[in-house]
């Protein structure tokens, strides 16, 4: 974690009366290392295989303080498990949207300024104003539909 990071972390801790333990920390530092799009369950795996004893419990707790201070969000595709990414704020990319394979279960970020423009047309035509919004594709990814056609 680089010592912008360990700060803006240190402060929100100090604001709401927590402690910056070693486990947080190893938490935090590995999900910023995991990027993209990260389950609770293979953030656990990979801090077992970096030898960091943390429970599961431990790493959601983390997990929702880190979603409540913008820093990580939450994202739920489709039926599968939640899956936790830098907030967009913080994300290379700004705001994106995602492709997610059905099979496989791969999401691609992607950024298209013309949907972006096209549903601020739409809203402009209906006089609503958006605050936020997410774009999620369901298909299935390159390799799954090679293995599909190959069947």
């Amino acid at each position: 974690m680089g010592k912008k990071e360990e700060q803006l972390l240190k402060s929100h801790l100090l604001q709401n009366h927590l402690r910056l333990t070693k486990q947080r920390s190893a938490i935090v530092q590995t999900f910023l290392e995991m990027q993209p799009h990260v389950t609770t369950e293979e953030l656990h795996q990979e801090l077992v295989k970096r030898r960091y004893p943390v429970g599961i419990a431990t790493i959601y707790r983390t997990l929702n303080l880190l979603c409540q201070w913008g820093v990580a969000q939450q994202r739920q595709f489709g039926a599968g498990p939640a899956l936790y990414e830098l907030h967009e704020n913080l994300h290379s990319h700004r705001h994106h949207d995602h492709l997610i394979c059905t099979s496989c279960g791969k999401i691609i970020e992607f950024k298209a300024p013309k949907i972006e423009e096209l549903q601020n047309k739409v809203a402009a035509q209906y006089r609503f104003t958006i605050h936020h919004h997410k774009h999620e594709l369901y298909g299935l990814c390159t390799g799954c539909k090679d293995k599909v056609q190959a069947s």
